[in-house]
């Protein structure tokens, strides 16, 4: 399995930072690791900025889509408008979504299906607060999450699974690696009893050039979902070359 590096952009970035931020990255993608770039659709839309991901071996990805494939749902973008874009795959159930928009574990299992259905890979997040962590119940929490957020489309070449604990994300907070590690060992055994053995599983939460290789090494970390460190090509590049190698998987191609 490869190392997934899945730079979340979130609403920032355009088609001049697109390209400029591509071409300072160079060519990192391979068999043993796979990039992928979840930007705003405005810079999914620019056929300049999808040539030169493709030239570079680079996956594009939405930061969101709605359930529904079409219909009366302004200011959403569908699943298959993604694809069209270029996309091939989308996060979906990210904490700012589940926050801000008061998305609930249906609402994401209904958006996966709706990016399987499109052909597009589903990034799906999970992750508790900092309470609910200090109460203990960190890993039941997440393990429901993720029972009610897979839908029944879900598959090891369909889905990327990233824990992102909410605490860890853009406050400059890391989880601690054997917190990670426990966290994901008990995903794997979640997966492995939904009978989805090997489903690949990211880490999310305040990833940096200086953590990335610790965090990367642990088991069952299969990649990492990246957010304010990956506006920075040279960040984000230092971020990949700290990840292992691995093989060549499907997923994304």
């Amino acid at each position: 399995m490869p190392q997934y590096l899945v730079a979340n952009w979130k609403m920032n970035g355009s088609a001049e930072f697109a390209n400029r931020w591509l071409a300072d990255l160079g060519r990192k993608s391979g068999s043993d690791r796979q990039v992928i770039v979840c930007a705003p659709a405005i810079v999914l839309g620019n056929p300049a900025v999808v040539a030169q991901a493709q030239n570079a071996g680079i996956a594009l990805g939405g930061q969101d889509c709605h359930a529904e494939s079409y219909g009366a749902y302004t200011g959403w973008i569908s699943a298959p408008m993604l694809a069209e874009l270029g996309a091939t795959a989308v996060i979906v159930g990210h904490s700012e979504r589940r926050q801000y928009a008061g998305e609930r574990d249906g609402d994401v299992a209904a958006k996966a299906r709706a990016a399987h259905a499109a052909g597009l890979t589903a990034i799906v997040c999970v992750g508790e607060s900092l309470d609910e962590r200090q109460a203990g119940r960190a890993e039941t929490l997440v393990e429901q999450q993720v029972r009610a957020s897979l839908p029944d489309s879900t598959t090891v070449n369909n889905t990327l699974l990233a824990y992102e604990p909410i605490w860890a994300i853009g406050t400059g907070q890391v989880a601690e690696p054997a917190d990670v590690a426990a966290m994901h060992d008990h995903l794997a055994r979640v997966c492995s009893d939904l009978g989805l053995p090997g489903l690949p599983l990211l880490y999310g939460g305040s990833v940096k050039p200086n953590n990335a290789g610790d965090l990367l090494a642990l088991g069952h970390v299969d990649g990492a979902l990246v957010g304010g460190a990956s506006l920075d090509a040279t960040s984000f590049a230092a971020i990949i070359d700290a990840a292992p190698k691995g093989q060549a998987s499907g997923v994304c191609a």
